[in-house]
């Protein structure tokens, strides 16, 4: 009987010409073994309001008996519309009485909701706080950034940063959207925000970051030790792979072309893998005298402040990483598009 295409053009007829009360009962003008209502009254209010812009548009869409089976292309244009419209329609609703529910109870008093914004976006508690691997606290062991610049600069810089670190990545998946860029993308996105935003909390990157004083501080050195020597195995195991990787499988093509000229000798892969020796000799010293030693009395954060900023190394370099694979990445072949 035409497929469930016709169901909802067939709801739409039967609203809009019979009484409410003939929806749902077998009566002379609705047959029920033709596509009669089986969907809650909701659904039928929708078909109802649907079928007022129809007839408005074209009659014959919901003229009682003569419209059934009827198809035409501005037909099918309307009903798809009328249905990403209901879609949209519910989830808005959804989305609008649970955000009435969940702020009713502050709204007897209008400084309750200013109150909850105000702790929901902790301006007064500055551009950071504690030691967090970000661009912010690590340049302020130099720059006392919090100190020379006003509250509203500090908001203004690291928004313009953030935006400015996200703009790029964004504007080459909008001109380029395949699963590749929007990984890359949602890599570079998530390190911008994390690296630049204002008052970032440590936990948004605790999956990438080594945050050895939070864990020391909560008694988890044993299983810090454990996941440690875990990371370890898998990243040598990782690495003889990286050996016999070529420049193109890295993706390091473009790098190659920027060192060429001056460096034409240059072995990338045995960089990368000397870089990668040098941060776990790093983090191995540093987690040894952050654990061991005692720092100097007129530096007693010495450590947790070089956790940080050897983490910002770190998190900079992926995102100038990324960020150059994203936007250089060369124009790919149709066969080559699974490896993505």
């Amino acid at each position: 009987m035409f497929g469930d295409y016709e169901a909802q053009r067939h709801w739409q007829e039967v609203t809009y010409n019979l009484p409410v009360h003939e929806w749902y009962f077998n009566t002379t003008n609705n047959d029920l073994n033709y596509w009669g209502l089986d969907y809650p009254p909701l659904t039928a209010y929708h078909s109802l309001v649907c079928a007022y812009v129809a007839k408005l548009l074209n009659p014959e869409w919901v003229e009682l008996y003569a419209s059934r089976g009827y198809e035409s292309h501005s037909h099918k244009l309307f009903m798809r519309a009328t249905g990403r419209f209901f879609n949209l329609a519910k989830i808005s609703l959804t989305v609008l009485v649970t955000f009435a529910l969940c702020w009713m109870p502050f709204l007897s008093d209008p400084k309750q909701p200013l109150q909850v914004l105000h702790r929901l976006f902790p301006v007064d508690r500055g551009l950071f706080e504690d030691k967090v691997a970000n661009t912010w606290c690590s340049l302020n062991v130099l720059i006392k950034i919090k100190t020379l610049l006003s509250r509203e600069t500090q908001l203004f810089l690291s928004f313009a940063l953030t935006l400015l670190f996200n703009l790029p990545s964004s504007l080459k998946l909008l001109s380029k959207p395949t699963l590749w860029q929007f990984k890359l993308a949602l890599v570079n996105s998530s390190l911008a925000f994390f690296l630049f935003s204002f008052q970032v909390h440590e936990k948004s990157i605790l999956l990438a970051a080594f945050m050895l004083p939070l864990l020391v501080k909560d008694g988890l050195l044993l299983p810090y030790v454990v996941t440690s020597l875990a990371f370890l195995f898998l990243s040598l195991y990782l690495l003889s792979a990286l050996e016999r990787s070529t420049e193109e499988a890295l993706r390091l093509g473009f790098y190659h072309q920027l060192t060429q000229h001056w460096l034409p000798k240059l072995n990338l892969s045995r960089i990368i893998k000397w870089k990668f020796w040098f941060s776990l000799a790093a983090m191995a010293a540093v987690s040894f005298m952050s654990v061991w030693l005692e720092p100097p009395a007129k530096f007693p954060d010495l450590f947790p402040v070089l956790v940080s900023i050897l983490s910002f190394l770190h998190f900079l370099g992926f995102v100038i990483y990324f960020n150059l694979v994203q936007l250089m990445e060369p124009q790919r072949k149709k066969s080559q598009k699974k490896t993505n």
